[in-house]
């Protein structure tokens, strides 16, 4: 199982918490959660299977980088408004 990522942005006067982890071979997903104000405003999780490059290869390296991929994309997201954030 691999670290996780974690990153609070400022959009629009409100700060978010993007949360990312990998939950293990035992339960192969990468989820990214954004929070406002403690409260989950959207999830986005992604088994091994849907993630190519994981699915071909299932080495610690190839995980962490879907992971920080994933992580930066949900980020990204966020900042661009490309988000549908339910609150």
């Amino acid at each position: 199982m691999q670290k996780g990522f974690n990153s609070d942005v400022n959009y629009k006067g409100c700060t978010y918490h993007v949360q990312t982890e990998d939950w293990g071979q035992q339960n192969p997903f990468i989820v990214s959660r954004i929070f406002r104000n403690g409260a989950v405003v959207m999830t986005l999780k992604k088994s091994y299977s849907e993630i190519p490059e994981i699915a071909a290869k299932q080495t610690e390296m190839v995980i962490k980088q879907a992971l920080r991929r994933q992580h930066g994309d949900m980020v990204d997201r966020l900042i661009s408004g490309r988000l549908q954030l339910g609150f």
